[in-house]
């Protein structure tokens, strides 16, 4: 077995033996780096040393993807403030491998783990480990190269990469965005895992240190989204023509008749919607796809004007670039409807509601997707935080 395979074995028994960590970890990317002796998280990657990964069994692999996805989902990275980089690696590790030790997971060997730091947070951990280093020239500034910081940058590839990262993001396009699961996407995936498992009293041990555990709006909104789509969307049953299944034997049962869900999503990618809340738009967008069967979805990104328009059916895998960056004028997707999309019952619309609206109300339902709640002249505003 090559250790993608193993890899790829090692998910699958994750979302079986522990579905919170599991689900968390199919989203995880995974970086090929020979310059770390074992595997570390940079926030949304778990970079892994080739030969480390390969020596590790099946459940030890298990524990190494439920490290990297706990770092992305307590956004370590953010926390980290002006902390020295290798010591809050360090800080973060102990928090969650105790957490993952204390709900049965096998930990293989080179991880940090001390006993005495079970039940602290990552800055707790800090402080202490700071306070026993013996080294009079450790500081907590940055741009401190002596002594024990010096030796520590040198072997630390996050801290070497970061120059050529920082410019990888100066020349990114700032508007287009294709469908990537980023840091806030997975805070909000990671809200809704939280919510299913305590519903099912399945969630881990020790997590609620770590998050409110309180029901959210968060979740709130998605039942209300959810709400609003099934109106649209009915499975019923009818006599004719009758079920197939039992005919051999005289037997006639209903059949099931299920309507095809035609939905118009629409997304606002103005410049008034920065990149992060884009790509909060887009893992909705996926998660109604996944939710639902037998649909036809059309799915218009605009600003001040129609930039794109795709059409999505059951099966299809989300996948569009989100062009844009001017002004919001949503006058132009309704009237783009009304000359296209004859059919329409239901416009769900994903923006920050910062713009122009039509001066009549349209014949279909329409529904309001934002981030604030703010009066709008027509529809329903369903608010998402």
């Amino acid at each position: 077995m090559n250790l993608q395979e193993k890899i790829s074995r090692a998910k699958a028994k994750l979302l079986v033996d522990h579905p919170y960590f599991g689900t968390l970890a199919s989203r995880l990317e995974l970086t090929k780096n020979e310059n770390i002796p074992t595997f570390l998280s940079d926030g949304m990657r778990l970079e892994y040393n080739d030969d480390y990964l390969a020596s590790l069994k099946i459940s030890e692999l298990e524990f190494a993807l439920s490290n990297g996805v706990m770092h992305t989902v307590l956004s370590h990275q953010n926390r980290k403030s002006s902390r020295q980089s290798w010591l809050w690696q360090l800080s973060t590790d102990y928090a969650i491998n105790s957490m993952l030790l204390q709900n049965g997971l096998e930990m293989p060997h080179g991880v940090n783990y001390d006993a005495r730091f079970e039940g602290l947070y990552a800055e707790e951990i800090y402080e202490i480990l700071r306070s026993e280093i013996k080294n009079e020239e450790f500081s907590d500034d940055e741009r401190d190269e002596t002594g024990f910081n010096e030796n520590d940058k040198r072997h630390n590839p996050k801290h070497n990469s970061k120059n050529s990262d920082e410019k990888k993001d100066e020349n990114a396009p700032k508007i287009e965005v294709e469908n990537v699961v980023d840091e806030e996407s997975f805070s909000y995936m990671n809200e809704k895992l939280i919510q299913d498992e305590l519903s099912r009293g399945n969630l881990p041990l020790g997590l609620e240190r770590f998050f409110d555990l309180r029901p959210t709006c968060r979740v709130d909104w998605r039942e209300e989204l959810s709400h609003a789509i099934d109106r649209f969307h009915k499975d019923d049953y009818r006599v004719l023509p009758p079920s197939k299944k039992l005919l051999y034997l005289g037997t006639y049962l209903p059949s099931l008749t299920s309507n095809r869900l035609k939905l118009i999503i629409a997304i606002d990618s103005s410049g008034s919607v920065d990149e992060a809340l884009l790509a909060v738009f887009m893992s909705e967008v996926n998660s109604i796809m996944l939710s639902i069967s037998n649909y036809e979805i059309d799915i218009i990104v605009a600003d001040a004007a129609v930039q794109s328009h795709d059409t999505f059916y059951e099966g299809d895998e989300l996948f569009c670039t989100l062009k844009g960056g001017g002004g919001t004028d949503f006058r132009p997707v309704f009237e783009y409807i009304e000359q296209n999309l004859y059919d329409t019952s239901l416009l769900l619309y994903f923006t920050d509601l910062d713009g122009d609206f039509p001066a009549k109300e349209p014949l279909f339902d329409v529904v309001w997707v934002s981030p604030k709640d703010k009066e709008v002249p027509f529809g329903r505003v369903i608010e998402i935080s």
